[in-house]
């Protein structure tokens, strides 16, 4: 197979969707890996670690893409991009289907095989190519940084010279994958957290990381839908969540926000009042501002200060450690590679690829 490697070129975006180690396990496979020139530049690759690794360099996106059998990026084609993929190529992307239409139908009309990384089934035999899981875990990271960076106390407990120094508590709201590495960072950091989550099982997993759980009551074994994430709540469930986060919250030092619905707009869980009623020079991270936010203030993109409140929006955070993200990138692109290459050609009709097509009419 030949496999390209485009430059990223959407903004904000570091990543590269390969990096050197997974080419190197690609080309012993046998196949052939062509790299756009400063593909992995702003990831901290520099080319010649590409060309190590057995990739060829070609100087722009059309000569990467030429006669390629498979071209891996981690944002959605432009539309100048998508028109110059050659038919028949397998395109493997975060394609965010529902915003890109224009995108996915260009493709569509070219004879391009897209696959949504987005999409990847969640079943066991899929961990290991699940994209979302990889990324959220870098942003559950970050977002224990960025919020300790903004604060105006330390995080750990201090015994000092000038007296004692109390820890600062953090309280995390969903219990997933970014949920549950921002839980661990907060408390590798010394802060007393604690953590909500509607899911039954995600109680144990709290736990298990030293941190306490909030309003047990509120657990129900039918908030968890296909695949482990949590359903929509109805609006007598939102409801009662509100208010237990919100008593809960009032006096924290810093809340991470990650509750998302896949397909649905972020549930709302912080209102107005619950964050002017916060101490001033508390923190919110809020990961779900890409999906409108679980904070009612929240701005996507933007930091603001709420009588003293800040509420931050980050958006891509992933992006933001680009060197281990593509790297983690990568070796979800390659699982998939190897799970859908078979004796020399493509093979979308398995359980995992036919989850992921976007551009069959059936998918449309």
């Amino acid at each position: 197979m030949r496999i390209a490697l485009p430059k990223e070129t959407a903004p904000r975006e570091l990543r590269a969707a390969l990096a050197p180690d997974s080419i190197t396990r690609l080309v012993k496979g046998g196949h052939e890996v062509v790299v756009e020139r400063g593909a992995g530049t702003a990831a901290g690759f520099a080319d010649e670690a590409f060309e190590k690794a057995g990739a060829t360099l070609a100087a722009d996106f059309a000569a990467t893409v030429a006669n390629a059998d498979i071209v891996a990026k981690v944002r959605a084609p432009s539309v100048g991009e998508a028109d110059a993929l050659p038919a028949g190529a397998v395109l493997f992307c975060l394609l965010h289907p529902s915003r890109n239409a224009e995108i996915i139908a260009r493709l569509r009309a070219r004879g391009v095989h897209a696959l949504a990384l987005e999409l990847v089934p969640r079943i066991t035999r899929a961990q290991s190519m699940d994209v979302l899981s990889s990324q959220a875990t870098v942003a559950g990271y970050k977002a224990a940084l960025l919020g300790a960076a903004e604060m105006d106390k330390f995080l750990p407990m201090l015994t000092t010279a000038a007296g004692n120094v109390p820890p600062a508590k953090v309280f995390v709201i969903g219990a997933g994958v970014a949920g549950l590495m921002a839980i661990a960072t907060a408390r590798r950091l010394g802060a007393v957290v604690s953590a909500f989550d509607v899911r039954p099982a995600a109680r144990e997993q709290v736990m298990s990381l030293g941190a306490s759980f909030v309003a047990a009551d509120l657990v129900s074994a039918s908030a968890e839908a296909a695949g482990g994430y949590a359903r929509a709540q109805t609006e007598e469930e939102q409801a009662r969540t509100r208010e237990a986060v919100a008593k809960h919250a009032r006096d924290m030092d810093m809340i991470i926000t990650t509750a998302q619905v896949p397909g649905r707009a972020a549930p709302r869980l912080l209102d107005a009042a619950t964050v002017h009623a916060m101490r001033p020079g508390s923190v919110i991270v809020d990961l779900a501002a890409d999906g409108g936010g679980n904070v009612e203030l929240t701005r996507p993109g933007e930091t603001v200060n709420i009588g003293g409140v800040k509420v931050i929006g980050p958006l891509d955070l992933a992006g933001t450690v680009p060197f281990h993200a593509s790297q983690m990138f990568g070796k979800n692109i390659l699982a998939l590679i190897g799970e859908m290459v078979k004796e020399g050609s493509i093979d979308l009709t398995g359980e995992i690829a036919r989850a992921m097509v976007v551009t069959t009419e059936q998918a449309s």
